[in-house]
């Protein structure tokens, strides 16, 4: 089984920072695409960045220039680095990765249970 677990969320002013952490753990084979999204009250949930396994990145255009993704694949880990929060940013945040959890299945996606950043005014 395949879990990931976030970690780093909390409460902040805004202009200032966190960083969101998430481990993938379990039997998984090969990890490809990782990603972060967030989800604030009432809206969609919505992709904030993502980074390929060749460290391909994307960013949504709210979060460009403030928000930096990376990934340590020994680690099977993926970060978020959160600098010059504002309110708007207020949102549970989810880690998703796409893998495969042995060489010859069919890859699937895989959610975080998300942590909840705050940034007050």
């Amino acid at each position: 089984q395949v879990q990931l677990v976030e970690s780093g969320g909390g409460l902040v002013q805004a202009g200032g920072s966190l960083r969101l952490s998430c481990v993938v753990s379990g039997s998984i084979f090969m990890i490809d695409a990782m990603g972060w999204y967030r989800q604030a009250p009432g809206k969609e949930r919505e992709l904030v960045a993502g980074i390929t396994s060749v460290d391909n990145t994307n960013y949504a255009d709210s979060v460009k220039g403030r928000f930096t993704i990376s990934r340590d694949n020994a680690k099977k880990m993926v970060y978020l680095q959160m600098d010059s929060l504002k309110p708007e940013d207020t949102a549970v945040y989810y880690c998703r990765v796409y893998g495969r959890r042995t060489p010859y299945s069919r890859g699937s996606e895989y959610w975080g249970q998300g942590t909840q950043v705050t940034v007050s005014s």
